[in-house]
């Protein structure tokens, strides 16, 4: 079972909390240009990242506020607990901007403030057309 850091509420079970998929994920600018195709790739293609993972989390029985978190997709280990709207962490728990805040507390992972060294992640967006669909996915 994880023990959450809600940003408004502090520390909670996870069962008080849903999952709303990957974060940092950028809506198109013309979203009415878009191909069938391209608008299928933003609603359903995500990255399914093995170690270090940038998240969208709503403490739904709380204070029914969404917030981000980075955690290790493989140890579950919570790295950061961050606002919406703040870039994503540095592997250290430490801002990669001038904004936003971090959680850095003791209660913001389940096992330690130690984060694995996620140097060979990307944390950029990648375009919507670089993802090709897996085979006889769309006809």
């Amino acid at each position: 079972m994880l023990l959450i850091s809600c940003p408004n509420c502090g520390s909670r079970d996870e069962t008080e909390f849903h999952y709303g998929g990957q974060a940092h994920v950028a809506y198109p600018e013309n979203p009415h240009e878009l191909t069938d195709r391209e608008w299928a790739e933003f609603l359903f293609y995500r990255d399914n990242t093995k170690g270090s993972f940038a998240e969208r989390w709503l403490h739904s029985t709380g204070c029914r506020q969404w917030f981000n978190m980075l955690r290790d997709t493989v140890t579950y280990d919570i790295q950061a607990v961050y606002p919406m709207g703040t870039p994503r962490p540095d592997a250290a728990g430490q801002r990669t901007a001038d904004t936003g805040t971090a959680s850095t507390a003791a209660d913001s992972t389940t096992t330690g403030s130690a984060a694995p060294d996620i140097s060979g992640t990307s944390t950029s967006a990648t375009s919507i057309s670089s993802t090709p669909a897996p085979e006889g996915a769309t006809k």
